[in-house]
């Protein structure tokens, strides 16, 4: 059976005992509080790994993508939702195929002019699309404002012969910009109150709300506590990564995602790895969090960090004495585990350094 340090590199990792463990905490966080799990897997984009969700308790998943949905439908998954909103003809001709393949498909919307895109694509079909109202709890990126806009909303969708109304939906993302775990639980509570002041408002109307889902790693944990939520959607909670432990929701030796990288060059100051841009990404967290020292944690080398990257360089500093020498090969925790696997064909999946086996990660156009 082949090592994990006897691979070339740069090659992607996955520890599947952490992997387990991190997909059960999640499980057991939602049976724990009667609510339903619906995992992002933008984050692993791998049917291996949403069938291993769904095994654990997981009623379906979600995604970012047309493709991504694709791909999982083709490996068997058949409830998604794609929490991403979709107003092209092009686009809506793609759902419109996997409704034809009896995928229990759902959408997120946020705009009336969106629902008449849908609704004209959808009067010529067999089929009812079910859709979700997206709300903004706070990331001011997509989503109707709470309250009275969601309930204008919701009754433009019922004024759709096309379109039926499953739920409300939020993203706190902007947790990731947290600067202590105080306002992570701060972000959380209002993500939870957002989605089910919502839904209530909209049921004082006569329409009824039966999802109320919130996702984000950092916050699922809080959001999913506030009465009313029925589900969560966290992605980033499967492998975890430098960000996360940075913001204090998990501790490095919780990240399942590692890369392993070579040493390829060795000065008095400094050591050049072969993992670059076009590896690790330059990622520092995309809503502006600044817990993160470099560009990755170099396993059991804390005195090196990752200062600079290039395309295929990534370039390690250190004061005092070197400890690594030419050819010596490292884990890295990337910053941000979902661009990283995304950059990769495959997983080697291993367990007590011991490669078990590979997984693709699904790269459908």
């Amino acid at each position: 059976m082949t090592k994990i340090f006897d691979l070339d590199t740069p090659t992607l990792l996955l520890d599947y005992q952490k992997l387990m463990k991190n997909i059960n905490e999640i499980a057991s966080f939602a049976k724990e509080h009667s609510l339903s799990y619906r995992p992002h897997i933008k984050t692993h984009k791998s049917v291996e790994i949403a069938k291993l969700q769904l095994q654990a308790g997981a009623i379906g998943i979600t995604t970012a993508t047309i493709p991504e949905a694709e791909a999982m439908a083709a490996g068997g998954i058949n409830d998604i939702l794609i929490a991403y909103p979709i107003a092209s003809p092009q686009k809506i001709k793609r759902l419109i195929a996997l409704l034809e393949q009896d995928v229990k498909l759902k959408i997120s919307v946020d705009n009336p002019v969106q629902l008449t895109h849908l609704q004209n694509e959808l009067e010529h079909t067999p089929f009812t699309l079910e859709v979700w109202i997206k709300v903004n709890s706070g990331l001011n990126r997509c989503g109707v404002e709470p309250g009275k806009d969601a309930v204008a909303l919701a009754k433009n969708i019922m004024g759709c012969t096309k379109l039926k109304l499953g739920g409300i939906l939020t993203h706190a993302g902007h947790s990731y910009a947290a600067s202590s775990y105080a306002e992570i639980e701060r972000i959380g509570n209002l993500e939870g109150k957002t989605v089910v002041e919502s839904a209530e408002e909209c049921e004082k109307a006569g329409i009824p709300i039966p999802v109320r889902s919130v996702g984000s790693t950092p916050t699922y944990k809080i959001s999913g506590n506030v009465p009313g939520i029925t589900e969560i959607r966290p992605g980033n909670a499967v492998f975890f990564d430098s960000i996360q432990a940075g913001l204090g929701v998990t501790s490095l030796e919780n990240c399942a995602l590692t890369v392993l990288a070579s040493v390829v060059g060795v000065y008095s100051n400094r050591i050049v790895l072969d993992t670059g841009s076009k590896t690790l990404c330059l990622d520092k967290g995309a809503h502006g969090n600044e817990t993160v020292r470099g560009f990755g944690h170099i396993i059991g080398h804390p005195e090196i960090t990752v200062e600079r990257l290039s395309e295929e360089h990534g370039v390690g500093t250190f004061t005092g004495e070197g400890s690594l020498k030419l050819n010596d090969k490292v884990q890295i925790i990337p910053n941000h585990a979902c661009t990283v696997a995304n950059q990769f064909e495959e997983y080697a999946v291993h367990e007590e350094g011991k490669v078990i086996t590979t997984w693709k990660v699904e790269r459908k156009k």
